[in-house]
């Protein structure tokens, strides 16, 4: 079986690439710019890179990350199944702060961000499928995952990014609860839009820290998600180690049709 390489994207509050043994920094340059990557060896010996998506030291607001340059650098390295984590706030009272959550809906509520490999010009046109958005393989292998490490984990929601780095108005929140959305944050496109671009199988593990504007006591903080992220860090990152164990034991075989479109 051949060995397939996963990388695991870490949003606030998923600094330190404590996902794999003796990781390596490595620079990686792109048609996009550079981004930094780091690799190493994860459970089963499967290669596993880290790579931090508000760059070292959390330095980019959301707004000003360089999703293309990530996800190409991911691409380059042949990375085949991406896990990626969130802080978000949360729409639904069944959803309160400390939940985990395997998003399988989005809604972009984004703005100004470059969202497809496809705009230059003589580019082909291309239309993507999204009937599914993430990889039901990877849905799959985090909810074993939490049910074998007793980490109650909700199975599906939608998420809604924003363009931020400003929070929501509760006015935006009953629209958006209008719509259907059960997660609300910042960083989520267009990350997967591009990684099935690129033909790269992704899962979003959403961690809510607090509900959203208007529908909490106290006004929205980041010291607030820090300080929950913080808690909430070493379960999640057991749970995504033993994810990664499980589509390790797959190797290159992929049942979903995240790869069409790479």
């Amino acid at each position: 079986m051949t060995e397939t390489r996963v990388a695991i994207i870490g949003g606030t509050g998923v600094y330190e690439p404590a996902f794999s043994s003796e990781p390596r920094r490595e620079k990686v340059i792109t048609p996009y710019g550079d981004t930094v990557v780091w690799a190493g060896r994860g459970p089963g010996k499967i290669p596993v890179f880290f790579l931090p998506r508000h760059g070292p030291e959390h330095r980019l607001p959301p707004h000003r990350i360089n999703y293309r340059a990530n996800i190409w650098a991911l691409k380059w390295l042949q990375v085949k199944r991406v896990i990626a984590t969130g802080a978000v706030g949360s729409l639904q009272p069944h959803l309160p702060p400390g939940s985990f959550v395997v998003v399988d809906q989005f809604i972009d509520f984004t703005r100004n961000r470059p969202s497809t490999f496809y705009d230059r010009p003589g580019d082909p046109v291309v239309h993507t499928d999204f009937t599914e958005p993430y990889c039901p393989d990877i849905r799959k292998a985090l909810l074993r995952a939490a049910a074998d490490r007793g980490v109650a984990a909700h199975d599906g929601a939608t998420y809604l990014c924003t363009e931020g780095p400003r929070y929501e108005t509760p006015a935006e929140i009953r629209i958006f609860q209008g719509w259907g959305a059960d997660l609300v944050g910042m960083t989520g496109i267009p990350e997967v839009v591009l990684a099935r671009e690129a033909g790269i199988c992704f899962g979003l593990v959403a961690v809510v820290t607090n509900f959203a504007a208007g529908l909490g006591c106290e006004p929205l903080s980041h010291a607030e998600v820090s300080a929950l992220m913080a808690e909430k860090t070493p379960a999640l990152r057991e749970l995504i180690l033993l994810a990664v164990s499980y589509l390790g034991e797959m190797g290159e075989r992929r049942s979903c049709r995240c790869q069409a479109a790479g």
